[in-house]
């Protein structure tokens, strides 16, 4: 797994309960890997995924709207794949390979939600750990 962070302060630490949701939430995302392997569209990971939070009773938004803001004015909206507990924004790719681009998306996020951590995951890996980026805020 790959971890970025980016902060001014450089101060990169997350509180234990965050940390613990993530680690759960990874773990769920390793269970539908394992389960259904590489090789679907994203679509098929999200509806698995959330799916398996269900299961865990971990809660989620799929599908979460949150306004594009320009100097203060709401310009539009975007949707993230899924929003764990407000905490944690999970983007899902399904990608030979991550690129940079993914990243600087899922920074974007954060930054626009004001959110600190973002799981970038890759389901065409040949193991979700290989296509797992932690972003920190």
């Amino acid at each position: 797994m790959q971890q970025s962070s980016h902060d001014s302060g450089g101060v990169f630490s997350l509180d234990s309960e965050t940390e613990l949701l993530a680690k759960t939430v990874i773990s769920a995302a390793i269970e539908v890997h394992r389960t259904l392997g590489p090789g679907f569209l994203e679509s098929v990971y999200e509806a698995a995924l959330c799916a398996e939070l269900n299961h865990r009773n971990i809660p989620h938004v799929c599908q979460a709207v949150y306004p594009v803001l320009y100097k203060g004015k709401t310009i539009g909206e975007h949707r993230l794949d899924i929003v764990v507990d407000h905490k944690i924004i999970i983007e899902l790719k399904a990608v030979e390979k991550l690129s940079p681009v993914h990243s600087a998306q899922l920074l974007s996020y954060l930054k626009a939600t004001e959110m600190r951590l973002g799981l970038l995951m890759n389901f065409n890996d040949e193991t979700l750990k290989a296509g797992l980026k932690r972003i920190v805020l």
